[in-house]
């Protein structure tokens, strides 16, 4: 009886394993769909740091750090 069970337990375990190892990665078409993401979210964040207010806010932060705070 258990050892009945012990192979029951064995081979959900590779039947799992196995199954894991075929959906395992990514195909192409997923690989393209998060580097446009990807591209679209770095446009969208150089856009926000290269605008006026936050360039001159990342300026007065600079400033202060290398005037030692004051």
């Amino acid at each position: 009886m258990r050892e009945t069970v012990r192979v029951r337990v064995v081979r959900a375990v590779l039947c799992r394993v196995r199954a894991a190892r075929r959906d395992a990665g990514m195909v192409t078409s997923e690989y393209a769909v998060g580097i446009i993401a990807a591209v679209a979210f770095a446009a969208v964040l150089y856009k926000v740091v290269t605008s006026g207010q936050v360039q001159a806010e990342l300026q007065q932060i600079v400033g202060r750090a290398l005037n030692g705070g004051a």
